[in-house]
Parts: C-alpha cells; sequence; structure tokens
C-alpha cells in the first residue's frame, strides 16, 4: 500500500485513463444491462473518469481508493465540491462525499471496506484492482462480492503475458485463475480480447 501511495505522490500514474477505458465504453450497454438509476463500485477506482461518466447518467457510484491524493485529484479535476468525514469502524480512514450526493468515495484499504455499511451494488467495475492485488490476497479481495446484489454485473480487465518474463503488477491471471476465482459465484463470460500493444 505504501508503494501505491508513492506512486500517487510522485505522479508516476501511467495507469490513469484521462479518457476513460476504451472497453469499457465499447461494452457499455452490456455493463449497464439497459438500466437506470444502478449503484456502481469502483474498486481502486484511483481517479477515474468513468465515475463522473456514470453520476451524470443518473447512476449512484462508490469508490475505495488507498490514495487520499488521488480522491482529492478527483474531485478537483471534475471541479465537483465534496465533504469528507471519518469513518468511525476504521482508524484514520475517511469518506468523500460529492455535494450532489451521487458519489461517495472510501479512503480506506479495500480489505478493510467489509466493517462499513456501504449498502450493495448493482455492479462493479474492476479496471485494473483485480491484477495489482498481490496474488496471495486475490481469494480476500474477491470476497469483495458480498457488496453486490443478486443479479449484479462486475466487469474486469485483466492483462495476459509472459509471466516468467515479467514479475507483475500487473499479475498475470489466466482464465484458469479467473474461474476458480469466479466460477462459484458468477456466470464467466469473455467479451473480447484485444492486443494491448495496437491500441
Amino acid at each position: 500500500m505504501e508503494d501505491w501511495e508513492e506512486k500517487w505522490v510522485s505522479c508516476n500514474i501511467a495507469f490513469h485513463q484521462e479518457q476513460g477505458h476504451q472497453l469499457l465504453e465499447k461494452h457499455l450497454d452490456t455493463f449497464l444491462n439497459g438500466k437506470s438509476g444502478l449503484s456502481i463500485f469502483f474498486s481502486l477506482c484511483g481517479k477515474a473518469v468513468e465515475m463522473r461518466w456514470f453520476a451524470d447518467l443518473g447512476h449512484s457510484v462508490a469508490g475505495v481508493e488507498i490514495s487520499e491524493l488521488g480522491i482529492q485529484e478527483f474531485f478537483t479535476e471534475k471541479n465537483l465540491s465534496y465533504s469528507e468525514e471519518p469513518i468511525a469502524e476504521i482508524p484514520g480512514a475517511k469518506v468523500f462525499k460529492s455535494s450532489s450526493g451521487n458519489i461517495s468515495l472510501y479512503c480506506c484499504s479495500i480489505f478493510d471496506l467489509s466493517r462499513v455499511n456501504i449498502g450493495k451494488f448493482d455492479t462493479i467495475w474492476d479496471r485494473g484492482a483485480l491484477v495489482t492485488v498481490n496474488p496471495g490476497d486475490q481469494e480476500c479481495y474477491v470476497d469483495m462480492l458480498s457488496l453486490t446484489r443478486k443479479g449484479f454485473h462486475y466487469l474486469t480487465s485483466v492483462v495476459s503475458y509472459d509471466p516468467t518474463k515479467h514479475a507483475g503488477s500487473p499479475f498475470y491471471i489466466p482464465d484458469t485463475e479467473i474461474n476458480k476465482l469466479f466460477g462459484t459465484k458468477c456466470d464467466i463470460n469473455c467479451l473480447e480480447k484485444v492486443d494491448a500493444f495496437e491500441k
């Protein structure tokens, strides 16, 4: 977690996508399943621009991010006024809420979030959280699906590469591991495979 926070302090955030994630935009109809007024959760949200997209579409958004700087930059860059308050259940943690009330970002470890009643979610967008979490913690990470309502959608983007040439992060998660982590909790569908070097 200290390494992650240091990335924000040193502006080493090449993972951030100013225009949003192309594959999320491309598969937006599948992700939203034709529904309005959804509760959408962003795991390890950083300052993802998509949070503003969904809020502007009338959905409610919650996210979790360990870096307070990342959360503050989100609100500042999107010109959103916000308030912050401590989270009593997690020492040192805070929640940042937009003045409009439809965006709540929790500044704490995702592994501590279960100690707070933040409600249930219809959809989860995981742009890079699963592949960032240390492999030994991935099963605990997947336990966040307890935050979902029946019939939820969970969309994640993972990477494939030769793990003997790169140690991660992002960590390589083969299809067999995806099935092991999610197979008893979800119906799994691959929406698309793309060559990231051609993007």
